[in-house]
């Protein structure tokens, strides 16, 4: 069974997308269609911009979502999901591939999520890091130690990395905590802020509004949502999950796993680079792994 999965943020680079817009009358009509949804041309930005420039979260957000979600669109009958499943922001990608949401409205979530997540990183400073070398279970144990900051496990990458997020002295103390129980590394990551942590409510409030006014459909095949790691095609299940994704960890580990469970057996990235596919690998020793062409 063919599994298609859909990157988040960190995986965007200047230059993603210009092959597709150059090349196929298709993907340049819904990058186009794109720019006047966005009120701004974001193909400037994709093709031609600064690193600086791409990675403010309100670009960085659509950016990778039109590049997954336009790469997918234009393969046509070569694109056969059995399932899906998106890391974070992919999670949207996701949901338009499996035909849950339509590419405008899932696109004008992805850039009001960007808005408001960047609005949630302003009201207190915040952070995030990566943790090399640890079991979940002890990085979770000193994260919960830590009771006067907010610091919290965000990503479950894969085994033996796992990604931490809050306020910026909890994650320093927890950095020190992890390093002196072990950790390999516990490194800052230059994010703007500490996604998938209690500190985005605000910005969770926001896209509550946002999907309850948006039309979700049947899927056409399961989504594997971060916040379950299982199987979903209820679609007041996948409305619920995705709102709660904002303030809850990324389980990808588990997620990964269920799907080998219920009988992935090829992993196809669809988006730019090859963060995923290395997860995969790290996941699944087994498991063939490829980009989508």
């Amino acid at each position: 069974m063919k599994a298609y999965l859909f990157p988040g943020q960190g995986s965007q680079f200047v230059g993603m997308g210009k092959d597709l817009y150059d090349n196929n009358e298709q993907a340049k009509a819904l990058f186009e269609k794109a720019n006047d949804i966005l009120g701004f041309r974001i193909t400037d930005i994709m093709f031609s911009g600064t690193d600086e420039e791409l990675k403010q979260t309100r670009v960085t957000q659509p950016a990778i979502f039109l590049h997954s979600v336009i790469k997918a669109l234009v393969a046509g009958d070569a694109f056969t999901p059995d399932m899906v499943a998106g890391h974070s922001l992919g999670e949207f990608s996701a949901l338009v591939a499996n035909k849950t949401l339509s590419f405008e409205d899932g696109l004008t979530l992805v850039y009001k999520r960007a808005l408001a997540m960047q609005k949630a990183c302003e009201i207190k400073p915040s952070t995030m890091a990566a943790v090399l070398g640890l079991d979940d279970a002890k990085v979770e144990e000193i994260c919960a130690s830590i009771t006067d900051e907010v610091v919290v496990a965000a990503n479950y990458n894969c085994p033996g990395q796992l990604v931490i997020s809050g306020s910026i002295e909890g994650v320093s103390i927890a950095c020190e905590l992890l390093k002196a129980a072990g950790a390999k590394r516990a490194l800052v990551l230059p994010v703007g802020g500490a996604f998938h942590s209690p500190l985005m409510e605000p910005a969770r409030v926001e896209l509550e509004a946002a999907i309850h006014a948006t039309h979700f459909s049947e899927p056409i095949c399961a989504v594997y949502q971060n916040v379950t790691a299982s199987a979903v095609r209820d679609v007041a299940a996948i409305k619920a999950n995705l709102i709660a994704q904002l303030t809850a960890p990324v389980k990808w580990t588990q997620s990964v796993q269920a799907m080998v469970s219920d009988g992935a057996s090829e992993f196809i990235e669809c988006g730019p680079g090859k963060v995923l596919q290395g997860l995969v690998n790290k996941i699944h020793k087994e498991a063939m792994v490829s980009s989508l062409a």
